[in-house]
């Protein structure tokens, strides 16, 4: 019996050794467990497809079992996205139990070791797959609504725990290093919202609204045939707060936020590589874009001819010395705006900000592409309640008539009244900040009134200087006697009647 057993495990030992009977026999043994037990295994890998993506799938299952793991789960995996927010998810080799609609099934996170071979990509080495486990009974169950359900929890579970960012293009250069991405991030920490931003409550409601308008469209969007994203320009003076309405705007949203530098792009199809690595749920930033790249598309005199000349030869003497000029142009922006890559992912914003909106091409800022125009004025009365909420924590005082009074006849930024207002001392109280707001006011109306009667004199001397040139009266000498004659004569009526 020992010499037959013997014989018979050798014979398993060497057909084992043999990869194609291996095979056979693997088959044979799967055929025949398959016919006694009952349950159904799907597996969701963590890597898949032509470019070994990280699956979505992975993620959300990963984002779903979080939520009930750690009071399921004997063992768990502790990770801390920032100091205040503790992440527990199953750990490696792990099983739960879940339940759906009265059915069981199990839940496990395995990992096996890949070869030793050298490869370009660090996750080939351990391949982690989640392991779902069901009656075979319960396979339409299953298949049908349980993954459903679970993928949208999932999603649901990872929006909240999402811990945003704030991105930066890197330097083309630099793609290519091995593990080097196009963007790189950092936390997205920002505290403004539309209760600090200092604006009308009636603008910001619209604002406010037509986000949620376009957050809750995506059926909306398809049904009409157009990309689901949303252009903004945001335009008015520095200082007008065109920075922290972004900021107001992805802590709405719960959005990421991509902070494009053309200047740092080398050409449109590196634009296009940019665009493409940006994920749903952002909003993608441009800052002062008249002043990144040469984008108003007018015809030049020659005076400006020469100067771009001038410039590009200066451009040249820089490429010498080792920088490099930005060859993005108007149509290669154009064609990341809304361009047949734009519709690649969905749900993106996109944010214009410019100081001077006159500059920009008409083409570049129309309905279609810039949405929806958003001016950032100077501050008005309802800005400056809303200052003096956050900075002097007030909502009425004796001065605020003066304020408003004085809002009404100069312009102030409200980056100029918030310094204004924000005490420099333990010792100044809610009064000495309002004075010194009152005094910068009245500094401001004094500068504004001088500097226009002085543009109004150089005016008037221009046009004595030019009447002059051409041999024609001096109208300003005409309106003197004029102005002299009327007095004249309005002091011998009054001296009449006396």
């Amino acid at each position: 019996m020992w010499a037959r057993l013997a014989s018979v495990v050798t014979g398993l030992m060497f057909a084992w050794a043999v990869p194609r009977l291996r095979m056979h026999l693997e088959g044979y043994a799967h055929k025949a467990v398959s016919h006694i037990n009952p349950y159904v295994e799907i597996t969701f890998p963590e890597y898949g497809g032509e470019r070994l993506e990280r699956c979505q799938a992975y993620a959300a299952i990963q984002s779903y079992l979080s939520a009930s793991a750690s009071a399921r789960a004997k063992r768990l995996k502790a990770s801390v996205k920032d100091t205040r927010s503790l992440v527990l998810s199953m750990d490696d080799n792990e099983e739960v139990v879940d339940e759906f609609e009265g059915v069981k099934l199990w839940w496990s996170c395995l990992i096996v070791s890949g070869n030793s071979t050298i490869s370009l990509h660090p996750f080939s080495e351990n391949r982690r797959f989640f392991r779902l486990t069901f009656h075979r009974s319960h396979r339409d169950l299953i298949t049908g609504s349980y993954i459903k359900h679970v993928l949208a929890e999932g999603k649901a579970v990872a929006a909240n725990n999402q811990l945003r960012k704030l991105f930066t293009n890197n330097p083309s250069s630099n793609w290519h290093y091995y593990k080097e991405s196009k963007w790189s991030y950092g936390a997205f920490e920002h505290p403004a919202t539309f209760d600090t931003l200092a604006m009308e409550p009636s603008k910001k409601r619209e604002i406010m609204n037509d986000l949620l308008k376009f957050q809750r469209g995506k059926e909306y969007y398809a049904r009409i045939g157009k990309p689901w994203k949303r252009g903004y320009l945001l335009y008015g003076p520095p200082g007008t707060g065109k920075s922290t309405m972004v900021a107001a705007m992805a802590n709405f949203l719960n959005y990421d936020v991509y902070d494009l530098e053309l200047t740092t792009v080398k050409d449109n199809t590196e634009l296009r590589k940019l665009l493409i690595e940006t994920s749903p749920k952002s909003i993608i930033v441009i800052e002062d874009i008249d002043c990144s790249l040469d984008l108003t598309g007018q015809r030049k005199t020659r005076k400006q001819e020469k100067d771009d000349h001038e410039e590009k030869a200066d451009s040249v003497k820089r490429a010498e010395k080792g920088g490099e000029e930005s060859k993005v142009t108007l149509s290669g922006l154009l064609n990341f705006i809304d361009g047949l890559w734009s519709a690649s992912g969905g749900e993106r914003i996109l944010v214009f900000t410019t100081n001077y909106v006159e500059k920009l091409d008409p083409v570049l800022i129309r309905r279609g592409r810039m949405d929806k125009h958003i001016e950032m004025s100077y501050c008005c009365f309802e800005s400056f309640k809303v200052l003096a909420r956050n900075y002097l924590g007030v909502e009425a005082h004796l001065l605020f008539a003066t304020v408003g009074q004085l809002l009404e006849e100069t312009k102030m930024t409200p980056a100029d009244v918030a310094e204004n207002l924000m005490p420099k001392s333990d010792d100044e109280d809610v009064e000495a900040c309002l004075e010194r707001l009152i005094e910068a006011l009245g500094k401001a109306k004094k500068e504004a009134r001088m500097k226009s009667e002085e543009e109004k004199a150089a005016e008037a001397t221009a046009a004595r200087a030019m009447a002059d040139k051409e041999g024609q009266p001096n109208w300003w000498d005409v309106y003197l006697v004029n102005r002299h004659i009327k007095h004249a004569s309005r002091a011998t009526e009054i001296k009449e009647s006396r």
